[in-house]
């Protein structure tokens, strides 16, 4: 590359200032050569003798005039607090500070497995994404991006609303169900426990980070590769984690946190498509191209940013780029005593709002405020049991949470956003830690308050009204929980959470279509979420797609290989096809487990193993107690034991097992409908129509 004669330069003189340390020589060679082929001007020096006044007046003339400058980032650069490159860096810095729209013209690059968070470059460096080039080979999805950055046709300004920050520009980027006894899930019903959970109290990935999936696409994509069509919807956008630059990594809550609230504040805005919270802080820490990361979550706009606060003080940074364009919409850093952050993350989604032109009903500041508080301190608490919120694994992690809600509320008798969380946690201690009929009463009891009093202090809230709907549905209220969801999704019908719950309890009361429209949007709005893979796939189940079901789980599994559930949905879908040896491999491979035992029993008795199967139900029914009477029931009316089957259902009816809300869609339970005795059971649950 760098022996071949360059290309004739397209861009003006200067347009790329190479910065680098003398060891990374070769490195910096193979970019240099990457762009200079594609006919970029770059400043490279190789010259072994640095320093002195000509030589120093010459570097600070290019830095001063290049239109991006590129410094290259290693083990190199990390572990030396001198060197020349040193210099340069902080005279990019320095360009970058004194005029705040240049802050992005910095494109840092790494070519080595260096660690962004804690490296020891300048704070510019910090604000914007890096791109990694191994041994400093560039792509050609590099090379095109500088161009793209290089590109003397800037876009269209938006306009922005009165009162919009002051440098205001475009410029180039640079960058299941509880039931109220504890116990284990029946199988038929487990993937919706686990998506309540996922959606209501971790929503995150099951396992690891999954591999990534386009945003519109069915299939798993090759990591990096981004789909060959972009085309995202205009109002579209992913908020990525703001950089903790405050030097302290307790306050890594807050950055988290503030990014987390700014995303649920845009994404109640009428029109805006935000992508969910788990595929944008997928990225968190791994300095991907912004184009990339544009392209998995299928969005045509980036918001990103940094926070640094001090004891009475936080600046934020933020900047609003265009994703195919490359181009800034809106950048600007606040410097707010610590009391306006508040008010401060309102007038963000304002500017956003009105630079991305979309349609605004109502009152913009009183949507983003909508259940919140107007105590800094109140706030700051709310943040750190957010963070103990979603870190939620064990009992003593759900009584800290608890702890944490309670002196948030402590704080802000008033917090209604608080009282709908603490209501979820109230609503998962019944379901996880509920070991008596008692002692989940009462934590369904405590759920149900909070619900009411997050609903009471702000009736708009969707949180509220969910949470009240998990309720109601955990305690086969069906037509309550009918009207609940459904007014949450009135309310947010652009939250990933609303969408996937609302999806789940859709399906479950017939409403096939709409329960898997609210399913595909939520995997649209959040693709790298492995939890909306596997839902839908189970709503596919439950709507006896099997063959399409098949694909989700598939993709499900990729995604999350270790996903026991998904693979037993397989074995269920396999099953219903007839081909009872793929069911069987599917079923054993999750085997003792109460997820196993259940698919054995109908798949062995399919196989003419009688004994193995009547020992799976034997292990079933040992294993699951009282609460695996529904599951009873679908083996039973399966193998033709009509008369056990309804014994069965009329157990779990005594025992009101929640999980007889699927009695009207069950195909288990299909032998039984024109059964007296099973009408009569489905009369009394009451189901919406």
């Amino acid at each position: 590359m760098v022996g071949e004669s360059p290309k004739p330069a397209s861009t003006p003189t200067g347009a790329v200032f190479l910065s680098y340390a003398s060891q990374d020589q070769e490195a910096a060679q193979r970019v240099c050569g990457a762009l200079r082929a594609a006919g970029i001007e770059v400043w490279f020096d190789q010259s072994e003798l640095r320093g002195g006044d000509v030589w120093d007046q010459k570097i600070r003339r290019e830095i001063h005039d290049c239109v991006l400058f590129i410094p290259i980032i290693s083990e190199n650069t990390a572990s030396r607090r001198e060197g020349y490159f040193r210099l340069e860096w902080d005279l990019a810095d320095q360009r970058s500070h004194r005029m705040a729209r240049d802050q992005a013209f910095i494109v840092p690059i790494c070519v080595d497995g260096t660690p962004g968070a804690g490296t020891d470059v300048p704070e510019s460096f910090h604000r914007v994404q890096w791109t990694r080039l191994p041994g400093g080979e560039a792509s050609p999805e590099f090379v095109a991006r500088i161009k793209r950055l290089l590109s003397p046709e800037p876009p269209t300004t938006a306009r922005l609303p009165a009162g919009a920050p002051s440098g205001s520009s475009p410029i180039p980027l640079t960058k299941g169900r509880p039931s109220l006894l504890r116990h284990a899930l029946p199988v038929a019903v487990a993937v919706l426990v686990l998506a309540a959970l996922a959606y209501l109290l971790i929503n995150k990935a099951r396992t690891s980070k999954p591999a990534t999936l386009a945003a519109t696409s069915s299939a798993t994509s090759s990591p990096g590769a981004p789909p060959a069509a972009f085309n995202p919807p205009p109002h579209s956008i992913a908020v990525l984690p703001f950089v903790n630059l405050s030097g302290d990594p307790n306050q890594q809550y807050f950055s988290d946190g503030l990014t987390e609230e700014l995303l649920n504040s845009l994404s109640r805005i009428n029109e805006l498509q935000v992508a969910g919270r788990t595929s944008s802080f997928y990225f968190k820490g791994e300095h991907t191209d912004l184009s990339t990361i544009a392209h998995k979550l299928n969005v045509a706009t980036v918001l990103e940013g940094s926070v640094r606060r001090s004891a009475h003080t936080v600046r934020i940074t933020a900047q609003l780029i265009n994703a195919g364009s490359g181009f800034h919409l809106w950048s600007q850093t606040y410097d707010r005593p610590f009391g306006d952050v508040l008010k401060l993350q309102t007038e963000i989604a304002n500017v956003v709002a009105g630079a991305l032109k979309v349609s605004l009903l109502g009152d913009v500041t009183a949507t983003s405020e909508l259940g919140g508080t107007r105590s800094p301190a109140a706030f700051d608490a709310y943040l750190k049991a957010l963070r103990a919120y979603r870190g939620v694994n064990s009992a003593n992690d759900l009584q800290a949470a608890m702890t944490a809600y309670d002196e948030v509320l402590r704080i802000d008798p008033n917090y209604a956003h608080a009282y709908a969380d603490r209501a979820l946690l109230h609503w998962y201690s019944a379901y996880e830690f509920g070991r008596t009929k008692a002692t989940a009463r009462v934590s369904l009891d405590r759920a149900r308050a909070d619900a009411n009093r997050a609903i009471v202090l702000a009736p708009e809230l969707a949180e509220g009204h969910v949470a009240l709907a998990q309720i109601l549905e955990t305690e086969l209220d069906l037509a309550g929980a009918y009207s609940e969801f459904e007014r949450a999704l009135e309310l947010a019908p652009g939250s990933v959470r609303v969408l996937g719950l609302y999806g789940l309890f859709a399906v479950a009361m017939g409403q096939t279509e709409r329960g898997l429209a609210a399913s595909r949007k939520a995997v649209a709005l959040d693709p790298l979420n492995s939890a909306n893979q596997h839902n839908l796939g189970y709503n596919l189940l439950w709507a006896r797609r099997y063959t399409e079901a098949l694909t989700k789980l598939d993709t499900t599994l990729s995604l999350s290989p270790g996903d026991g559930p998904a693979r037993m949905l397989r074995g269920f879908a396999y099953y219903r096809l007839g081909d009872f040896e793929k069911a069987r491999l599917n079923c054993e491979a999750v085997s003792d487990t109460p997820f196993a035992y259940q698919c054995l029993a109908l798949v062995y008795q399919k196989l003419g193993r009688h004994s193995d199967a009547e020992a799976s139900f034997a292990k079933h029914k040992s294993s699951m107690g009282d609460a695996g009477y529904y599951g009873s029931a679908e083996i039973l009316a399966e193998w033709g034991d009509h008369a056990g089957a309804l014994e069965a259902l009329e157990a779990a009816v005594r025992l009101r097992d929640s999980y007889l809300e699927y009695l009207t869609i069950d195909q288990f339970l299909d032998p039984l409908r024109n059964e007296p005795r099973f009408q009569a059971i489905e009369r009394a649950l009451r189901f919406p129509h």
